[in-house]
């Protein structure tokens, strides 16, 4: 599991003087940038292979309040990555200080060619890089229809 902490500062809080709904969100991409770092996908290895992480879906749960001056811990476990290694899948979780469960997330995204902009899967050392990852007991092979799970699809206005 890995585990990044942050500090509530007054930027984070919304009119309610609570953690805002898109502190979750921010917390949650800089813990994952961090994370792929440390496991060897910095942003320059990414920006060098022509890769952008891209966001599916976030599925958030609040459980507990958090508040301006509080420190959280986000943690973050793989709880899917395609053969290709083009989709993946995270759990996130928020604890405060005094490891009370404040949040949690399941997370979905995929790697796209910045050249091309579609979706691509990892090149063959990224790919080994990312078979190491720490995986969550709950850890499946995602394919293609994974991503459509929820029965979502896009749809024209009119």
């Amino acid at each position: 599991m890995y585990k990044k902490q942050f500090e509530i500062r007054w930027s984070d809080v919304d009119a309610n003087a609570h953690l805002a709904n898109s502190a979750y969100t921010n917390f949650m991409s800089h813990a994952r940038m961090s994370f792929f770092s440390d496991q060897g996908f910095s942003l320059g290895v990414i920006k060098k292979n022509g890769l952008g992480p891209v966001v599916f879906y976030e599925h958030m749960y609040y459980f507990k309040e958090s508040f301006l001056g509080q420190p959280i811990t986000v943690t973050i476990e793989v709880s899917g990555l395609s053969e290709d290694g083009m989709f993946f899948m995270f759990e996130h979780n928020f604890y405060n200080h005094k490891g009370e469960h404040l949040a949690f997330c399941e997370m979905q995204g995929g790697w796209i060619d910045l050249t091309t902009r579609k979706l691509t899967g990892l090149p063959d050392d990224l790919l080994q890089l990312a078979n190491r990852f720490p995986k969550s007991e709950s850890f499946k092979v995602l394919t293609k229809e994974d991503t459509r799970k929820h029965g979502v699809k896009p749809k024209p206005l009119m």
